[in-house]
């Protein structure tokens, strides 16, 4: 199995760079941040910009992959974006994921004056910003009129650094977006069910498990074979932090790669409130855990 850390861009380059040049030297795959304008409970605390963090990222680090988790068309266009995805992909040499979702309802939305889409509106707006991405990201020339967005004539040169794209991985919970994420992703992402509709670890595993399900009929209704896409988890969604301790982070892994995922992420520690942790149980896992997985 393989593992990622989400380091959120919440604190200023001198703290956050550290980070990054040790989540690759602990053995981690991959490492994430955050795209959002402002997130829940940390709205009105320091918040850094996905792009340039990414870029800082790419330039201190030489091996782990980067990416967004997740990045949504709440507040991004898909033709500016596809341009910065090339220069990450191209700062880092081939080592850029991009993480994509639907986007929720809340401040990425109100804070530039737009209206909270309806469910079943949002989820076609991704799937159009889907397409739109990969059409930019692989075709010298892009023009599209859809329900949600236009393109004229968008140049694409010269790439990704990565053919024929560099990869999706798709967050997806409901059918629709699976089916998105079935056509588009080198990866799907899950969180899990929320974390108000679920009251302990146990029934948030059951959950996880009906979505694993749900995704493999997802496969089947367009004949893709499961392990053409790789499955990520994030187990800090769940009610139960993943790194309360190593044994618990062991056991969280377990499950996942029962369940087929072939990724698993989790949250630096941070000193309160959410994702709340110590970093020596980072350290511990990094030097116990991460081995283990990797032989396994």
């Amino acid at each position: 199995m393989r593992t990622g850390i989400v380091i959120l861009p919440e604190q200023r380059w001198w703290v956050a760079e550290p980070k990054w040049r040790v989540a690759e030297e602990y053995g981690f795959h991959h490492a994430w941040t955050y795209d959002h304008l402002g997130w829940r409970t940390l709205v009105d605390g320091p918040w850094f910009g996905a792009v340039p963090t990414l870029s800082a990222a790419a330039m201190v680090t030489s091996t782990i992959r980067l990416g967004t988790l997740v990045a949504s068309p709440n507040f991004r266009h898909p033709v500016p974006f596809a341009r910065e995805l090339m220069a990450l992909d191209d700062l880092s040499d081939g080592r850029i994921t991009v993480g994509i979702g639907a986007g929720a309802v809340g401040y990425d939305t109100t804070v530039m004056g737009d209206t909270e889409l309806p469910p079943a509106e949002r989820t076609a707006r991704f799937a159009e910003f889907v397409d739109v991405l990969d059409r930019l990201l692989t075709r010298e020339r892009t023009t599209f009129e859809g329900a949600h967005y236009e393109v004229r004539e968008a140049r694409s040169a010269p790439g990704c650094v990565q053919r024929p794209r560099l990869p999706f991985v798709v967050a997806a919970n409901g059918p629709k977006a699976m089916a998105v994420a079935a056509r588009y992703g080198t990866g799907w992402v899950t969180t899990g069910p929320p974390a108000g509709s679920v009251e302990t670890a146990e029934e948030w595993w059951a959950g996880v498990e009906r979505y694993a399900a749900r995704f493999t009929r997802a496969l089947d209704a367009i004949g893709r074979r499961k392990h053409t896409i790789d499955w990520y988890l994030n187990a800090d969604s769940s009610p139960a932090y993943s790194l309360s301790s190593a044994g618990h982070f062991r056991d969280v892994a377990g499950r996942a790669q029962e369940l087929g995922f072939t990724d698993l992420l989790a949250h630096w520690p941070r000193e309160e409130g959410v994702y709340a942790g110590s970093e020596a149980v980072l350290e511990r896992v990094a030097s116990e855990v991460l081995p283990e997985l990797v032989s396994g």
